[in-house]
């Protein structure tokens, strides 16, 4: 009877202990005001802002990043740590103070670039720097001019010029002709063009410049 007595008595006792704990806690967490911290990241020159910082409280789980100006604004309560992070910057922290009189807190805050000093390595392809030597001196070197010159002979550009399409203008100027010999057909038979006097000029002009003979 007595030891069921104790056990009852012990297990109200530390009952009471953990809702006490809870209620202290309870009441810290309530008493915490939340602070609306926002600001703009600059980098060590103050000269550009850096868009794209990761900002949050570890402890919290919650953050943000900054905007393409520079510009941050995130809750937070008093006594946060508020980590700012990015790639190839140094990573800050700030404290968010226990005791503030407002509820917005503004920062300006400036990230130093996080060098990295790796030791000199020297690539060789060759086993020996006399190896190396010798095989600059055996390459065959190709004088670019040379390849111009060949690209820009006048055969190379006329089998070029054979074998591109119309451009824009040939292709704008066809249509436009189809459309013209359409809407005359729509009044009338096409002329004949062997009666045509500017037909024959032009037939005869092709002929003196040679437009008929035959190429080999």
């Amino acid at each position: 009877m007595k030891n069921s007595l104790l056990i009852s008595a012990t297990f109200i006792f530390l009952t009471g202990i953990f809702f006490s704990s809870l209620e202290v806690k309870a009441q810290d967490v309530q008493e915490k005001k939340v602070i609306q911290l926002s600001g703009i990241i600059l980098n060590s020159d103050s000269t550009d802002a850096v868009a794209g910082v990761n900002i949050y409280v570890p402890t919290k789980g919650r953050g943000t990043s900054s905007g393409r100006f520079g510009y941050f604004s995130m809750p937070v309560l008093e006594g946060d740590s508020v980590v700012f992070s990015f790639i190839g910057l140094k990573k800050q922290t700030f404290k968010v103070p226990t005791k503030v009189e407002s509820d917005r807190i503004s920062l300006i805050l400036t990230m130093e670039v996080d060098e990295i000093a790796l030791a000199e390595i020297e690539v060789m392809p060759y086993p020996t720097e006399e190896e190396f030597k010798q095989a600059v001196i055996a390459l065959n070197v190709v004088d670019p001019m040379s390849i111009s010159r060949a690209n820009m002979s006048p055969e190379m550009l006329l089998r070029w010029a054979e074998s591109m399409p119309a451009s824009g203008n040939e292709n704008f100027r066809y249509f436009q002709q189809t459309q013209a010999q359409q809407n005359q057909d729509l009044y009338g038979p096409r002329t004949l063009r062997l009666l045509d006097p500017f037909a024959w000029s032009q037939f005869i002009r092709s002929i003196k410049r040679g437009d008929l003979k035959r190429k080999d």
